[in-house]
Formats: C-alpha cells, sequence, structure tokens
C-alpha cells in the first residue's frame, strides 16, 4: 500500500472546505465530509491509477484528478448528499501520493494546480 502526504496548498484547501462546510452546514456535516475526504485519499493511496481517476498531466506533468463523490460509499460517516471537491494528485514515486491541491469542482484547475512552486502544490 502506497502513502500519501498534503502540499501546504492542499492542507489549506481541506481547512477552509471544513470551515466553510460547518459553517453552511454545522458541525455534524464537517464530520462527515471530513470523513468523505479521507476515504477519498484512502482510495487514492490504494490505486493512484484507478478507474475513477483521470489523467490531467496538461496541468502539470504527472498529475491526476479524483472526484470525491467516487468514494460516497466508503467513507465510515453518513453519506454526502452531493460532494462537490476533485483531488488533484501525483505519484512521486513507488508507494507515495502526494495530493496537490482539493479543489471545489466548478473551480478551473488550470489556475490552481500547477501554478505554485514543485512540492508545495
Amino acid at each position: 500500500m502506497a502513502r500519501y502526504r498534503l502540499t501546504r496548498s492542499a492542507r489549506r484547501d481541506i481547512d477552509s472546505i471544513l470551515r466553510t462546510s460547518e459553517g453552511r452546514h454545522g458541525r455534524e456535516a464537517r464530520l462527515r465530509y471530513a470523513a468523505l475526504l479521507l476515504a477519498a485519499m484512502r482510495r487514492i493511496d490504494e490505486d493512484p491509477q484507478g478507474r475513477s481517476t483521470l489523467d490531467r498531466s496538461e496541468l502539470r506533468p504527472g498529475i491526476r484528478s479524483f472526484h470525491v463523490r467516487h468514494s460516497r460509499g466508503e467513507s465510515r460517516e453518513a453519506p454526502v448528499a452531493n460532494p462537490v471537491h476533485v483531488i488533484f494528485y501525483r505519484a512521486v514515486r513507488p508507494g507515495l501520493v502526494e495530493i496537490v491541491r482539493v479543489l471545489h469542482d466548478r473551480m478551473e484547475p488550470g489556475r490552481h494546480v500547477g501554478t505554485d512552486r514543485q512540492g508545495e502544490g
């Protein structure tokens, strides 16, 4: 099994997503969305080239994406009705995946992925 790490940008993204979730929908929603994000990252970790992932090398070499809706059934919490985030990541080396960004699916990834220095997301 691979491991994953998060860039500073990805950590900021997740913090913002969870703050917004709690502010709009309450603490329980924050916990459910956090569990969904964790399930999605575990799925990426287990199969970085999985069939629900997309090659996004046009953004930066080696970048792939995974919409968190594909992990709704894998979360340990009650399902999130309408997940709206996409995880952008890359395989750093065999056994290590780097989560680069976690963006709302309406955001233009070309403006947010590949614009920062390597390793910072």
